[in-house]
């Protein structure tokens, strides 16, 4: 289909949690809720605004950044599955290249991670001492899309167990030095002891969140601090404990405990109004095309569908700063044979993905 082809949307076009149109039209690649005078090609079905992987990788995988054409793989296979808008939340790689893309999904990008040394994955991470966290810190909220991603905990190895990266001072200087560039903070965080520093130092986001408490909940309902759970990443947690047990038994014992109240802490969460959102954690050690699978795991957790859908769509959009299905938006949609609010595991299975007002597949 040309980029001039019009595009007719029709049947229930779901333009919020409880908002639905009967129609839209794409022309140009922008939505109009106004019938143009054009012929059209007519899609029909329950449309939902392009998803939302919050926590995705392009660029990266278990070794590090990746070649160019590993990456169009990888945004191809998130594209396919609906994932229309990426917040890459570290890469390594060069994948600016993307914008110039309209066949490839929308990225927001935070730059690559920031990490304690010899606290993270090999070749991930900006890996620095806690005085040069603010100098780092403000270097990629230069070069990212607003946002700068921090390990919040890693295995200490003297320790045998996660620990916090960075003491208070530092994240102090982090979190003043991002907002001051107009970005928000990010952090990766499994375990308990490192979430009140990072809180209360000003994070905007905290992602995986395993480590969130009675405690802690309540501080990240009152500051409004967002949690990406990723719980098709949380799953491999036992893997990853077992092939641990022989050298840091207690940060195995840790990881399968965190593993266990998973739900009961997404849940605890977001009954406390903590904000959460999707995300895949894609890129690593998990393949892409996940978005569906982590809005079924939210509903596992007991989010109601509905929330656990607006977390990858309306919700997720407007968090992200970015529209959905309105006026003037860009013609980024998905469209199912199914209503996806009764359903959510409707999502594996789109029957239309339209970017920039482009039929896809």
């Amino acid at each position: 289909m040309s980029d001039h082809t019009v595009l007719h949307v029709k049947g229930r076009v779901l333009t919020g949690p409880d908002e639905v149109r009967d129609e839209l039209w794409v022309v140009g690649g922008r939505i109009t809720f106004e019938r143009p005078r054009a012929a059209a090609v007519t899609v029909e079905g329950w449309a939902l605004p392009g998803l939302v992987d919050a926590h995705c990788h392009v660029g990266l995988d278990r070794h590090g950044a990746v070649d160019d054409a590993t990456s169009e793989k990888q945004a191809v296979a998130d594209r396919d599955a609906g994932t229309l808008l990426i917040r890459d939340a570290g890469s390594a790689a060069d994948t600016r290249w993307i914008d110039d893309r309209a066949d490839l999904p929308k990225i927001i990008r935070a730059g690559r991670h920031i990490a304690r040394t010899r606290r993270y994955i090999r070749n991930y991470a900006h890996e620095i001492e806690p005085g040069d966290l603010a100098a780092y810190v403000a270097r990629e909220a230069r070069r990212g899309d607003g946002w700068v991603k921090l390990v919040g905990d890693w295995i200490d190895r003297g320790e045998g167990d996660l620990a916090p990266c960075w003491p208070r001072w530092a994240l102090e200087e982090a979190m003043e030095a991002a907002h001051r560039h107009g970005a928000r903070v990010t952090a990766h965080c499994f375990a308990e002891s490192s979430l009140r520093d990072l809180v209360e130092a000003g994070i905007d986001c905290v992602e995986h969140a395993t480590g969130l408490t009675e405690e802690t909940i309540p501080l990240f309902a009152e500051r409004g601090v967002a949690i990406v759970p990723t719980l098709v990443n949380i799953a491999t947690f036992p893997h990853l404990a077992d092939g641990g047990e022989a050298k840091f038994p207690a940060w195995s014992a840790h990881m399968r405990r965190l593993h266990e109240r998973r739900y009961d802490t997404v849940r605890a969460a977001y009954d406390a109004g903590v904000p959460v959102f999707v995300g895949t954690d894609a890129g690593g050690s998990l393949g892409h095309g996940l978005v569906a699978a982590e809005v079924e795991e939210l509903t596992k957790a007991g989010i109601p569908p509905v929330a656990a859908l607006s977390a990858t769509t309306w919700g997720a959009r407007s968090w992200l700063g970015r529209p959905s299905l309105e006026e003037g938006a860009p013609g980024d949609l998905v469209v199912y044979a199914q209503d996806p609010r009764t359903d959510v595991r409707v999502l594996a299975a789109p029957s239309r993905v339209v970017l920039n007002g482009t039929v896809i597949g």
